[in-house]
């Protein structure tokens, strides 16, 4: 006799809830086909189905996120870095306490002595006839925000061993959720042959018929679940083995939506917008955004960062303010709309030279027009950066780009080339490539967990408020 499995799963939603309906609609239906006397049915998802760049995550602190994928049925989920260092260790360890899934996570650990009911290590599942599958989910290792908020993400290949020698003992199947990222889970295949499928995120990879490297197929959705995922396993009873691995991903753009899910996402939207609807501020007059000219918005907000960090010099791009404010009053969820970026303050320690090379890369049209996606911006464009501690001349070409002239102190004197500022910034900046010194910094102080709009909500109370 021979049974299939399928696992249907979901990787990197990002709150992106205009889609969840189509998802929702897309398993239910899924589920029904799939679903018969020797095939078994799971759902789960690989992290990131939470961001707080949406007003109902943001209200509710994921949990909202919670009750969707219990709606939806899902058995296994785990977590993503937006679920992980982007809400309070109190708001994190109660995130899943209504969770109707088990949720599996084996290199998370309270720093604080104990451990939130809900988190495991792996689960196993049995299939119709009798087959027990093992989960493992790990997660990225972000420990310079973890640590800060009494978490600690253990080295996963020292933790995926230890679990993988339990389930060998006790199941047929060993599935990984992994939240790592595409070449972190072609070394896990290479280095582990008792896994068996490997479905992915984090970085976002669409693959869409799968990858098989040594015994696992890996698999992943691309993002915001503009595709689902399936994995279908076939297992020889008489012969006690797996003889097929199948992996693909659906394109669900032209998907029904789920008019159920619709209502839900109604009610909840309009719940978020009560619980954000408390005024934070008054303002007289409006206040100007504007992405590439200097604003007095930015300005003081600028000087918020560098007192808050105790920095030499700050710095910050314009393009994380997205609209204007208005007159009137301001509740939270104005200011989580124009800034609703994930992105904390950080300080970083750099030389006088570096600095002055992280000033010029700012100024260049290519930087400053910058269409960036990920690391924690939300925005459209980067924008023009503005300072605080520090004054910079700048001139124009005849091309009309403007190009920095000098580089000084607000005493007038010269930055010193070998000196060491400590400068503060979005953290956005010390990740990739946008700006090398600063990604290279040695040190790198985090400030969590406030995010830049809680900053922007005491820089219009104390500067722009109604006095």
């Amino acid at each position: 006799m021979q049974e299939q499995l399928h696992l249907y799963y979901t990787n990197d939603l990002h709150s992106n809830f205009e889609q969840w309906p189509r998802v929702v609609s897309y398993l239910k239906e899924a589920k029904a086909s799939s679903s018969t006397e020797n095939n078994s049915t799971w759902v789960v998802d690989i992290g990131d189905h939470m961001d707080r760049v949406h007003p109902i995550s943001e209200a509710f602190m994921g949990k909202a996120n919670v009750e969707l994928l219990n709606d939806a049925g899902y058995d296994v989920v785990t977590m993503g870095n937006n679920e992980g260092i982007t809400l309070s260790h109190q708001d994190l360890f109660h995130l899943y306490d209504e969770a109707e899934f088990e949720v599996v996570c084996a290199n998370l650990h309270s720093l604080k002595g104990r451990e939130p009911n809900w988190l495991k290590p792996t689960t196993t599942i049995k299939s119709v006839n009798g087959i027990k599958a093992g989960f493992i989910g790990l997660t990225a290792p972000f420990n310079a925000f973890y640590e800060l908020l009494d978490w600690h993400v253990s080295p996963h290949f020292d933790m995926l061993k230890a679990c993988i020698e339990e389930l060998k003992e006790s199941t047929d199947i060993i599935i990984l959720l992994s939240h790592l990222g595409l070449s972190e889970d072609q070394e896990i295949a290479r280095r582990f042959e008792d896994i068996d499928v490997i479905i992915g995120g984090h970085t976002h990879h669409l693959l869409r018929t799968g990858e098989h490297i040594n015994n696992a197929v890996i698999t992943a959705a691309g993002k915001h679940c503009s595709f689902i995922g399936e994995v279908i396993l076939t297992w020889d009873h008489d012969n006690g083995k797996l003889i097929s691995k199948e992996a693909y991903a659906t394109d669900i753009s032209r998907q029904p939506k789920d008019l159920q899910t619709e209502q839900k996402l109604q009610l909840l939207t309009e719940k978020a917008d009560s619980i954000l609807g408390e005024t934070v501020v008054h303002l007289e007059k409006s206040i100007d955004v504007q992405w590439f000219k200097h604003t007095k918005i930015m300005q003081e907000l600028t000087e918020t960062i560098k007192n808050w960090t105790s920095a030499d010099i700050a710095m910050l791009n314009s393009g994380l303010l997205l609209d204007q404010l208005p007159a009137g009053d301001i509740s939270y969820g104005d200011i989580h709309r124009v800034c609703p970026h994930p992105i904390n303050a950080c300080v970083v320690e750099v030389t006088g030279n570096e600095l002055t090379e992280v000033v010029r890369a700012c100024f260049k049209k290519d930087f400053t027009e910058l269409k960036l996606k990920g690391f924690g911006f939300r925005g459209e464009v980067l924008g023009r950066m503005v300072f605080a501690g520090l004054h910079v001349q700048t001139a124009f070409h005849d091309n009309g780009e403007e190009f920095v002239k000098e580089v000084s102190l607000p005493d007038g004197d010269a930055l010193k080339s070998d000196i060491t500022y400590r400068v503060a910034t979005a953290d956005t900046f010390t990740f990739g490539r946008l700006l090398p010194e600063v990604a290279k910094s040695e040190v790198k102080d985090y400030f969590l967990p406030e995010f830049l709009r809680d900053h922007l909500a005491t820089t219009l109370k104390e500067k722009f408020s109604k006095s």
